[in-house]
């Protein structure tokens, strides 16, 4: 679904050509890239479309793509202190520790998996945009892609150089400093940001302090270059990394652990070829790329709150390996894009299984044609996977599976503002190494074997919608039915423990979004712009326990206003809803935990921005200030785990 949110300008784009391109992006002309892995426009994409903006991503207060996600209602969000969140789309998550092919939503950075499904693990200081698909993305992108996608794009410099440093000070010690490089000189671009920040322990919305909830500082690096040595054709290095230093782990706040805390990790580096034919009807892509994923747990027992510590750290990392190449091509009316993926990924844990093995190759062909004088968009696709796993420590077996998925697409385009769209769109995740290969006898004694026999946990999603975009409104409304079987969960099996296709289940609902930018519709000299954007779900249910499913919450929104006057002044204020869910209550202590309720909160922030100086070629100084949870909220994404009160933040912006 096409969704517009509000845009607003802080300092890192504090300028009226930012709010210029803020216009344009509300067309259904916007190009985007994640739907067909090529650019295309926005209108002719079949599936439910959402594309956050670097001037949304600038209004937003958060800091990394969790928090910024949270804010915008796309659905059950958890988020626990400790830089820890997970995603939710259509009633499916992303995977927060371990693998990210068991992921039920899929990461992307730059059009490839992340390697993480934590979104807190990703800083929008260098982000440009973020495409995020509503539905199901395996036919592009393989397994884990079934609630949707979400693909992070950095900036790509160009223009004259510039310069941006800005510092940060907040409530509870908060300190941040952040510099940006970007330009271009000849055939060079480059683009790139630094951020540095720190903060101590908060308080809740009622006013307890949450003990062990700083960190003591999180660094993130993010560099995109290149050189372009034709029209069409450049070759690209990437590279980011995020450190994330003594962040608190302190448990839920019933029993909180005092000295408890991890150390998190992600980089990870890109080599990529872009090219195409002077015509431009051909163009291809190949990429290399590899990183890590790494988190580390401290537990001393001077502080033991849980009764869990022994004073040993645990740890659980992820290396990653891979490459995509792929072409496109333009015959007629009809354009074909056929490419393979290869990615490999090894698993090394404190825990067992202390080390296993992955590998999957892909081959995948997107097709699309345009009929009617081009307002009829067909579009299908068909992707095969194969992967290998491997327990290695300690020894298992070596298991094969495979996996074809496929999805077909229509849109008609009514005029330049109306669109119609269907789409059916089928996704799975693939059975991890341990699920199907695991022979080990773990530290309780007890038997775990994997299940040759496993199949993939498949969906099939189909959906429709109505797209509208002319004079200051842009609005959407959409519908989907996913039906989802074989989901794979842990059963005894006498005295051993393996692994079964046991569960099924149904989710329906509708997604809507309007925006109004009245001062365009009344030609006004400001922007007054308010919106909103929901998520509703008539359907969720396990059909297997014939009840509703847990952590799922009916009804997700956000809504606000922004307001810019073109030129030094903007300000945006967000209201954030997330509706009641059923939970396991973890936190009573009993076992098995007992069915409780959460949510059913509102969380509002307020972000401004004001041009004070501006020495025109010599650059210019802008203050920023936000408050968010500005009602002074007492709310918890995770039940025991609340979230900082109100807070307040000041800082000041130099670009040049």
């Amino acid at each position: 679904m096409q969704c517009f949110m509000l845009a607003m300008c802080l300092p890192s784009m504090a300028s009226a050509a930012a709010t210029t391109d803020m216009q344009s992006s509300v067309s259904m002309e916007e190009m985007v890239v994640t739907a067909a892995r090529v650019d295309e426009s926005v209108k002719e994409v079949s599936a439910s479309m959402l594309v956050i903006g670097a001037e949304e991503i600038a209004a937003s207060p958060a800091d990394n793509v969790g928090e910024l996600l949270a804010g915008l209602g796309l659905g059950s969000v958890k988020q626990y202190p400790g830089a820890l969140t997970s995603i939710d789309i259509r009633g499916f998550k992303s995977e927060s520790y371990g693998n990210d092919l068991k992921s039920h939503v899929l990461v992307l950075l730059n059009g490839r998996r992340a390697g993480t499904g934590n979104v807190a693990k990703i800083m929008t200081a260098n982000v440009e945009r973020i495409e995020i698909i509503r539905g199901p993305g395996s036919v592009q992108y393989g397994s884990a892609a079934m609630g949707g996608v979400v693909n992070v794009i950095t900036r790509r410099g160009s223009g004259a150089p510039s310069a941006e440093a800005t510092g940060t000070i907040g409530s509870y010690g908060y300190d941040e400093t952040a510099f940006r490089l970007a330009g271009q000189r000849a055939n060079v671009d480059f683009s790139g940001s630094f951020s540095r920040s720190t903060m101590d322990d908060y308080d809740t919305g009622s006013g307890d302090r949450f003990a062990n909830s700083g960190y003591d500082h999180i660094d993130a690096y993010s560099v995109n270059t290149g050189y372009t040595f034709s029209p069409a054709s450049r070759i690209g290095l990437l590279f980011n990394r995020y450190y994330g230093d003594e962040i608190g782990s302190p448990g839920y706040i019933s029993s909180n652990d005092l000295d408890n805390s991890k150390d998190a990790a992600n980089h990870s580096m890109d080599l990529i070829y872009d090219g195409a034919a002077a015509d431009e009807k051909t163009s291809w892509q190949m990429r290399l790329f590899n990183g890590r994923d790494k988190d580390t747990w401290h537990d001393p027992l001077v502080s033991n709150a849980g009764g869990w510590d022994d004073g040993v750290d645990d740890w659980n990392s992820t290396d990653f390996d891979g490459a995509q190449a792929q072409g496109s091509m333009h015959i007629g009316i009809v354009r074909v894009t056929a490419g393979i993926d290869w990615l490999s990924y090894e698993t090394r844990s404190s825990m067992d299984p202390a080390k296993s093995e992955y590998e999957n190759h892909a081959a995948f062909v997107l097709a699309q044609a345009k009929f009617l004088q081009k307002k009829l968009i067909i579009t299908s696709g068909l992707r095969h996977d194969s992967y290998e796993v491997e327990v290695v420590e300690p020894a298992g077996r070596n298991e094969e599976d495979s996996n074809l998925a496929g999805s077909l697409g229509m849109v008609y385009l009514v005029n330049e503002e109306v669109k119609l769209r269907a789409h059916y769109g089928e996704a799975f995740i693939m059975p991890g190494a341990n699920e199907l290969a695991a022979d080990f006898v773990s530290d309780f004694g007890i038997h775990y074997l994997g299940n040759s026999s496993l199949d993939p946990e498949s969906s099939r999603t189909y959906e429709a919608g109505v797209d509208y975009s002319a004079n200051g409104i842009t609005a959407s409304l959409g519908i989907f039915h996913t039906r989802f079987k074989d989901k794979i969960e842990s059963v005894a099996a006498g005295r051993n423990r393996t692994w079964e296709n046991v569960g099924k289940a149904e989710i329906s609902g509708f997604e809507a979004s309007a925006s109004v930018d009245l001062g365009s519709r009344y030609g006004w000299d400001y922007e007054v712009r308010p919106y909103l954007n929901l998520v509703f779900l008539d359907r969720y249910e396990d059909l297997d326990a014939q009840e509703e499913l847990k952590y799922i919450s009916d009804l997700n929104a956000a809504y606000g206003i922004f307001i810019s006057d073109y030129d030094s002044l903007s300000l945006r204020l967000n209201f954030s809803y997330r509706g009641e869910q059923r939970i396991e209550d973890w936190e009573s202590g009993l076992f098995p935990a007992p069915v409780d309720t959460s949510g059913g909160f509102t969380v509002a922030d307020l972000t401004m921005s004001k041009k004070i100086l501006d020495f025109q070629d010599r650059g210019s100084f802008a203050l920023t200030g936000k408050i968010t949870n500005l009602l002074d909220a007492d709310y918890a994404y995770v039940k025991g785990y609340p979230m900082p009160g109100r807070m307040f933040f000041a800082g000041l912006n130099f670009l040049y």
